[in-house]
């Protein structure tokens, strides 16, 4: 079972990344692709490994804090790795732990794929293991300096809406965040799509 990789991020798509570790490149999934740089510099990233029948995935966290959320999410009934995902893709961490201690249904029914009663459950089962579920993430943003062009949208939003469909939102859901990124300042993918999942959520 592996703990971490630290290796160069060589390729960031809108559902995983490519992490080379002497000569090997792995590809993890993880929440938010776009908030990993494709530099020089070797990034650590914690790993959970999940082992089916007929597969054999990597995802991948920014922290063991965050690893730590996704396994505690797993451990929900009628929640799998992607759910988990799209959970974690928003950086708000912290309102959804108040979400599960304020039996706040609602909030946790905005993700993709999550239904009342499947809501109600992460409740029941991680409302008891509430203080485990406050870790700090600290995540910069990454700041872009690329113009935005009034007529259509730049790369680093078409990237965000991608990661979107990616997480599970629906076309729906994605048109109607385009529709209000598009009026904002120029941004990174990472804000861009940290931003659409505010709205979303």
């Amino acid at each position: 079972m592996y703990e971490y990789l630290i290796g160069n991020v060589t390729d960031v798509q809108p559902d995983y990344i490519v992490v080379e570790v002497q000569g090997i490149g792995y590809r993890v999934q993880v929440a938010n692709p776009y908030s990993f740089d494709i530099n020089e510099t070797p990034a650590k990233v914690y790993i959970y490994q999940a082992v089916r029948e007929d597969a054999i995935s990597l995802f991948g966290f920014h922290s063991s804090e965050e690893k730590k959320l996704f396994q505690k999410l797993l451990n929900v009934s009628g929640i799998g790795p992607k759910s988990a995902l799209a959970i974690l893709a928003n950086p708000d961490h912290q309102g959804l732990v108040e979400a599960i201690a304020n039996n706040n249904v609602s909030y946790i029914t905005k993700f993709p794929g999550i239904g009342k009663k499947t809501a109600s459950r992460i409740i029941i089962e991680l409302q008891d293991k509430i203080e485990a579920l406050l870790p700090t993430f600290k995540l910069e943003p990454q700041i872009s300096n690329q113009p935005v062009n009034d007529d259509q949208m730049n790369p680093e939003l078409k990237d965000a809406l991608a990661a979107l469909k990616a997480l599970g939102y629906t076309e729906k859901d994605v048109k109607r965040t385009q529709k209000a990124l598009i009026k904002e300042p120029p941004m990174s993918t990472d804000q861009y799509l940290r931003h659409g999942l505010s709205l979303l959520n």
